[in-house]
């Protein structure tokens, strides 16, 4: 992978002015991310794509489940969203009834530098 690719700013847009945040749901710290728990959770094609369409696309804050616009029943985005919580890929708050999510890029390029430049450039394959 080139410099070029490595050096992405990947950002997250920050929280509206005034909002209160409420504290994310259970997660592993920063030291506990573990590497083979990243990989089997980004080997599913949709999770992978979860976190690509976070890093590139985020235009609010966090995102609900809704936006990434999955023809998934609610049960098994569910458990695909809750895969990537535990494995420290994402971070995901409750407002009411609804999750939101956003990629912990800090976490993960500390851990894993230039991982999420690889995310970023992945494709899924050709059917």
């Amino acid at each position: 992978m080139s410099d070029t690719a490595l050096a992405r700013d990947f950002r997250i847009p920050p929280p509206p002015p005034g909002a209160e945040l409420p504290e994310p749901l259970p997660e592993p710290a920063r030291g506990e991310i573990r590497l083979e728990a990243v990989m089997a959770a980004l080997s599913d094609p949709l999770r992978i794509g979860v976190v690509r369409k976070l890093l590139l696309e985020s235009v609010d804050f966090d995102h609900t489940c809704t936006w990434f616009e999955l023809d998934r029943p609610k049960s098994s985005l569910t458990h695909h969203f809750r895969t990537l919580r535990e494995a420290g890929l994402i971070r995901q708050r409750q407002y009411g009834p609804s999750r939101r999510n956003q990629v912990r890029i800090d976490d993960l390029e500390a851990r894993f530098p230039g991982l999420l430049a690889l995310i970023a450039d992945w494709a899924p394959a050709s059917e």
